[in-house]
């Protein structure tokens, strides 16, 4: 059973063969058990079957803003900061050396990039569609029609960052040019960081 808004007002329940008597657009918000919160039809599969609606590349207001993704990025890089933190204080607690303590030290920290590259990677072709900053978040990455990433568009993705990082920070800038909130990695990837709507 389905629950429409019409006019700001929401009417229904109906069933699907209800439903094909009615007016229904692609941009109609819709309601169905199980769900916390209204969707547009077109994001419903059994809606595009029903009307013959297109999948939509983008939904704009779902777009991630500036701040939603660096806080995302903040979190898990002292995620990944803390952890290593606590195995390089373990281990120099048991080494005497000081020159060995530092190059732990040194080694240990400088490896923080790669694990969060691998981290992303991972994270954001996983069934969540990001790490632990963009879940906490309530962001996750997609292609361009909203669907999870291969593995491959993923390490693209986070490859493209050497980009966006080597353009002193106009790589991420880029997101206020872009009417689809997309990093330059994103577009050179062609994906998407969206608001969590999955309910």
């Amino acid at each position: 059973m389905y629950t429409i808004v019409v006019k700001g007002k929401p009417q229904g329940p109906y069933s699907l063969e209800e439903l094909k008597k009615l007016d229904i657009f692609p941009d109609t918000f819709v309601r169905k058990p199980g769900m916390d919160d209204y969707k547009e039809a077109h994001e419903l599969e059994e809606l595009r079957q029903l009307f013959g609606f297109l999948q939509p590349k983008h939904t704009p207001q779902y777009f991630a803003s500036f701040d939603q993704r660096l806080m995302a990025w903040a979190i898990d890089y002292f995620l990944i900061t803390v952890v290593y933190a606590v195995i390089i204080a373990v281990a120099v607690f048991f080494v005497e050396d000081k020159q060995i303590r530092i190059v732990l030290v040194v080694a240990g920290f400088s490896l923080v990039p790669l694990t969060k590259f691998i981290y992303n990677v991972i994270g954001d072709c996983s069934k969540t569609q990001g790490t632990i900053g963009k879940k906490l978040m309530d962001i996750k990455v997609t292609d361009d029609y909203g669907t999870r990433l291969k593995l491959v568009s993923s390490i693209v993705r986070n490859l493209s960052k050497i980009v966006s990082n080597s353009t002193l920070g106009f790589g991420y800038l880029y997101l206020f040019l872009n009417r689809k909130n997309q990093c330059l990695h994103d577009v050179i990837a062609s994906t998407l960081v969206i608001k969590d709507r999955l309910l």
